[in-house]
C-alpha cells in the first residue's frame, strides 16, 4: 500500500501542471472587484447628497418652552 501511494504521488507530482481558474483571472477578478468597489463608492460619496456635517450646532435651535 505504501509503495502504491509513493507511486501515485511521483506520477501527479510528473504530470503537467495546467492552470486553473483562479491561476488565470484571479488578479484580475480582484483588480476588477477593486474597481467596480471605488467606483461605486466614490460615486456614493460624491453624488448622493449626503451631509457630512456631524455637530448639529448652528442646525438645531431649541425649542420655545411651554408651560
Amino acid at each position: 500500500l505504501a509503495r502504491s501511494v509513493q507511486h501515485n504521488a511521483v506520477r501527479q507530482a510528473h504530470r503537467k501542471y495546467e492552470p486553473d481558474f483562479h491561476d488565470k483571472y484571479g488578479n484580475l477578478v480582484l483588480l476588477g472587484g477593486a474597481a467596480v468597489f471605488t467606483v461605486v463608492w466614490g460615486y456614493a460619496l460624491t453624488q448622493i447628497g449626503i451631509e457630512w456635517g456631524f455637530s448639529p450646532v448652528g442646525r438645531v435651535t431649541p425649542k420655545e418652552w411651554r408651560e
